[in-house]
């Protein structure tokens, strides 16, 4: 509940260039001062510059997984149900590298800042990325950034191939009666699908220590061997607007000589306005179709001209939908107490358009094709901003009208931060209740239409959590009780399962310092029904041991050690790539050694970098399983059927950098 204040970075020496070099005394040196916020709320925040597991990979912290590529579709094992209420297409297995409206980040800073990320592993393994902002004016900031994943992957035909840029801007006026918040998103992932390793034993077998030569479900030699004839992608791109005029005494502050003064504004009424508008669409495609790969889903004999991939509109299955929505929504809002951190209260108003579009297109009901719905929403909050201060606030979204209507989430917490880093609390309810996706209720081909019709799903979820950066812990326990989930069974068909069940979860985290010797501790234990349909495992480990410390007057700092990763044995869920999705399965059950890492993490000044050797463990281990796939049959000629499995990435060197640059 403490609010981060920003830091100062030195700027370093400077080289005089100007012919008279004994005229310094008016010379400045002027420390960089960055920081940024997010919408909905007033804490300033600042980039994350830490050493200690800098060597982690991105994007699947802390307990998520991929199918053995970075870029591909990503489960986490610790289970967080989805958000449902309202409209929505009802695709989240991205979401992890997607760039968020709302989470997008407002930057303000004195100096022009940038910082380039890469990342280079084995096989090509590339993740780069670069970020600038700067203020055009005291009171206007820019800030743009963007990021690629490549991966072709270890295996056969997986490559992955993500976009991601974001653009944000804010301003506010010299009085601080006006403020405004735009920003622009901009997502493409691209997949290719393998269908899973058919034979897992493969990886025990020395004649396949090139994972390349793995057998995999999907292969397809005469299309490519490095592209899939199927693959899925999914595109994004979404603006967001917001901006707010504010009622309230100002009073007007000068210098010691009157040369300069500044506004100080006690807000006591205000009125918000904010559009939001998005467009995505997801596309599946297979250029050359079994007939047996989608006997779950339709019966048709596909006629192939004898060319090694499709042509179009006779041999293929394409699946497309879009959706398009903006949302409009004002809020009026009064403010309570000291000008520094009042108490807000809020209500308003909203208004939505949706539209949701299936390409090939059938006739069929378009009630849900376009909708128009209408919300109230209403919240109340006091941040805790400094130490000692307490934090409460709730907030609810209830549709009113449309084919949404009766949709809500309620959300309630409350939390302090005590003085002197002892320790500080949050505690939490939260409530949800939601219609199904439309990619679930609505599925469309050029051969079948399959249309699926579902109760609400309601989520219920109470939590608490104590942090203490005094003595380097943290805990908390969270308990989800949900009914009329909607998952996809075992047949990989939408499905609800109407009994009402509980997911219960309790995690810890304990640092231990030795002088310059670390070992960083995390555990999470979680339990379900047995008859609920969730693939998780019971108890999930990662311990790390490190040595740290400063050489050469500082000047240096190094971290480096070993990393042990681990989970219970359990059923991990299923992939379908048709569908995009993961199911529920319990036939298969897989028991996985812990997965070892070793790191040397370094910095100096502005520049921080790393060197990790990861899966160590597969130098005498097979690679771990991670996912099942549906069925293939007679795929080597013998009439019997194979389940195939999603496998970790082979032993394989990394090495990345994050440098900082602030002109």
């Amino acid at each position: 509940m403490h609010a981060q204040t920003h830091t100062t970075m030195p700027s370093g020496s400077q080289r005089d260039t100007s012919a008279n070099k004994s005229n310094t005394n008016t010379w400045k040196s002027e420390d960089a001062n960055l920081y940024y916020e997010v919408l909905g709320s007033a804490k300033l925040l600042t980039p994350d510059t830490s050493l200690h597991n800098f060597q982690r990979r991105p994007f699947v912290q802390s307990w998520a997984r991929d199918l053995g590529n970075p870029g591909s579709t990503i489960y986490n094992l610790a289970f967080t149900p989805d958000y449902r209420v309202g409209p929505s297409l009802g695709y989240h297995i991205f979401d992890a590298y997607r760039f968020n409206l709302d989470s997008l980040q407002y930057y303000n800073t004195n100096r022009p800042y940038s910082v380039f990320n890469y990342t280079l592993g084995s096989k090509l393994e590339q993740v780069a990325g670069v970020l600038h902002t700067q203020n055009i004016k005291p009171n206007w900031n820019f800030m743009v950034e963007y990021r690629k994943v490549n991966a072709p992957g270890f295996y056969k035909v997986n490559r992955n191939n993500t976009d991601n840029f974001a653009l944000s801007t804010n301003f506010k006026s010299l009085n601080k009666r006006y403020t405004m918040y735009a920003g622009m998103v901009y997502n493409k992932q691209q997949h290719d699908e393998n269908g899973g390793i058919v034979n897992d034993s493969e990886l025990n077998d020395l004649t396949y220590v090139d994972r390349k030569t793995v057998d995999v479900a999907y292969q397809n030699t005469a299309y490519s061997t490095t592209r899939s004839t199927i693959s899925n992608m999914q595109r994004d791109f979404g603006i967001v607007l917001q901006h707010c005029y504010t009622w309230g005494p100002i009073d007007t502050t000068y210098n010691a000589d009157s040369t300069q003064y500044s506004y100080k504004l006690t807000p006591r009424f205000s009125i918000t306005h904010k559009l939001e508008m998005s467009t995505e669409k997801h596309i599946y495609k297979d250029l050359s179709p079994d007939s047996v790969r989608y006997t779950s889903l339709f019966n048709v004999a596909f006629a192939h001209t004898g060319t090694p991939y499709y042509i179009n509109g006779s041999d293929s299955v394409v699946t497309q939908q879009k959706w398009f929505w903006v949302d409009n929504k004002i809020m009026l809002n009064g403010f309570i107490g000291k000008a520094a951190n009042p108490l807000q209260f809020s209500v308003g108003a909203g208004n939505r358009y949706d539209e949701f579009i299936v390409t090939p297109a059938f006739q069929v009901n378009l009630d849900r094709s376009k909708t128009v719905s209408n919300y109230l929403t209403g919240e109340i909050k006091k941040e805790a901003l400094k130490e000692g201060q307490w934090g409460y606030g709730a907030n609810a979204t209830l549709f009113a009208t449309g084919d949404y209507a009766g949709n809500f989430n309620l959300n309630a917490m409350i939390g302090r931060d005590f003085k002197n880093n002892t320790f500080g609390f949050v505690a939490g309810f939260k409530q949800q209740l939601g219609s199904s996706p439309y990619s679930y209720s609505s599925y469309e081909n050029r051969y079948v239409q399959h249309q699926y019709s579902f109760n609400e799903e309601s989520i219920t979820n109470v939590y608490a959590t104590i942090e203490s950066r005094k003595f380097n812990f943290a805990g908390g326990v969270r308990n989800y009780l949900i009914n009329n989930y909607i998952y996809l069974d075992a047949n990989r068909t939408p499905a609800q399962h109407n009994i009402a069940f509980n997911v219960s979860q309790a995690w810890v985290r304990k640092m231990f310092k030795l002088g310059n010797f670390y070992l960083d501790n995390e555990l999470i234990y979680q339990q379900s029904v047995d008859n609920a349909p969730i693939n998780i495992p019971q108890l999930m480990g990662r311990h790390s041991a490190s040595y740290e410390r400063a050489m050469f007057k500082r000047a240096l700092k190094i971290a480096t050690g070993v990393e042990v990763r681990y989970n219970t044995s359990y059923h991990p869920a299923g992939y379908d790539a048709q569908l995009n999705r993961f199911y529920y399965q319990d036939k298969t059950y897989v028991t996985n050694i812990p997965e070892l890492s070793a790191f040397l993490n370094f910095r100096v000044k502005h520049f921080r970098a790393f060197i990790m050797a990861d899966q160590v463990q597969q130098l005498f281990a097979k690679n771990a399983i991670l996912f099942v796939a549906p069925q293939v049959t007679n795929f080597y000629g013998n009439g019997l059927s194979n389940t195939p499995v999603y496998a970790t990435q082979n032993f394989m060197l990394r090495f990345g950098f994050s440098w900082v640059m602030i002109n």
